[in-house]
């Protein structure tokens, strides 16, 4: 990440002055999803769950308050950035941790989320990790699979990284990076133009397609780089649709999701060559922009999606 310039260092100092001046005092309680979590004191052997949320913590300095992460190696492609960020934490699984593999590590904080290495009715959730004294402080995006939720927005990522900062009692980090990340997006914003071109996001899928609705993360990405998320009337998360459903639609640009074995080129060559998507404007002007899967879920990285969004959405 780049050094921010003087003006947002002074804004961060100060930020931070006034955060060290508000300690966490324990017991705290915070708000997850749609329960209240009570901690005693700041979790010692803290785990993780997936790229974002690791890197969230990291980004707090909270490396030496982790046991360990879980859910990246089996997913996702690590940059040699993020290895040397990770370099000495290990990886308690490489997909999906099970109960066993928590309490054998000791964790007493599970930092995860629905869909992302908890599922409703799993053997790892709240309900069952809670009694075994593992506090579980859910991604806030993430809770639309829960509860009914409003639009995904990047104050649910800023929310996260106060609730990690009053848990931790870092709220001066945490203080420093949501200054940072607001600081960048105003910037984005005084340049838009008014014209919001019509946008896809693609995941991944063949017989239908992986994506976005409003109430996951890239709504919030696409709004704030100039676009407009055709689906941003379905009132889901993640999921699925029809290609009929994106035919209808007709984008202008199609974002892909870089992740996994599948690589963007493969996954932009599936969408150039299918050939039920051969009347969609973005097809036919070959306009595709592709984001990291870190970039495109909850987390410090947000913003960057923005910027390469906002640059792709109007080139001019």
């Amino acid at each position: 990440m780049k050094p921010p310039h003087l003006a947002l260092c002074l804004g961060s100092l100060f930020t931070s002055m006034t955060a060290l001046a508000d300690s966490t005092h324990y017991p705290l309680t915070v708000q997850s999803c749609n329960r209240e979590v009570t901690f005693k004191e700041a979790p010692r052997h803290a785990v993780s769950h997936d790229i974002n949320m690791t890197q969230m913590m990291l980004a707090l300095g909270l490396k030496p308050r982790m046991a360990g992460y879980s859910g990246i190696s089996g997913w996702k492609a690590v940059t040699p950035e993020m290895a040397r960020i990770l370099d000495g934490l290990p990886e308690l699984a490489a997909k999906y941790p099970s109960l066993e593999t928590l309490l054998n590590a000791n964790v007493d904080f599970f930092f995860a989320g629905w869909d992302y290495g908890m599922n409703v009715g799993g053997a790892v959730t709240p309900a069952t990790l809670t009694p075994l004294g593992i506090n579980v402080y859910e991604l806030t995006e993430s809770c639309a699979f829960v509860m009914k939720r409003r639009s995904a927005s990047l104050d649910d990522t800023y929310n996260d990284l106060r609730n990690l900062g009053r848990i931790f009692d870092v709220q001066d980090r945490a203080n420093a990076l949501i200054g940072e990340m607001q600081a960048r997006l105003a910037a984005v914003r005084k340049s838009l133009p008014p014209e919001r071109p019509r946008v896809f996001l693609y995941d991944s899928g063949e017989d239908r397609a992986m994506t976005s609705g409003r109430l996951a993360m890239p709504q919030a990405l696409i709004e704030a780089a100039g676009g407009r998320n055709v689906l941003d009337n379905v009132d889901a998360s993640w999921t699925r649709v029809n290609w009929e459903s994106v035919v209808e639609k007709n984008p202008q640009v199609i974002v892909i999701v870089d992740y996994g074995e599948i690589t963007a080129e493969q996954k932009q060559h599936f969408l150039e060559n299918n050939p039920a998507l051969q009347s969609v404007e973005a097809i036919r002007n070959k306009r595709f922009v592709v984001i990291p899967y870190v970039e495109a879920t909850p987390g410090i990285d947000n913003v960057k999606a923005i910027e390469t969004l906002a640059k792709a959405f109007h080139p001019q």
